[in-house]
């Protein structure tokens, strides 16, 4: 796997937290999707790691992606 420069890690690390606080302030479905997205970035650089290091993030941006589609619209 490719490795990503520190700028790009604490990218991912800041949309992890701008999906936090948009949950927060009730976007929920926008926060999920860019917590899912940083998480995966994150999982990613990480495959060479254990599997558990590995699979967890990955199993958590997926489960987060699927509740951003599945929450309803305009509640």
């Amino acid at each position: 796997m490719r490795e990503i420069t520190p700028a790009q890690h604490r990218m991912a690390y800041l949309t992890i937290a701008v999906g936090v606080l948009l949950g927060i302030f009730g976007l929920v479905r926008i926060g999920a999707l860019a917590i899912s997205l940083g998480t995966a970035v994150i999982a990613f650089t990480q495959w060479n790691q254990r599997k558990f290091d590995r699979y967890m993030p990955l199993a958590i941006a997926v489960v987060l992606f699927g509740l951003a589609l599945a929450l309803p619209k305009g509640l």
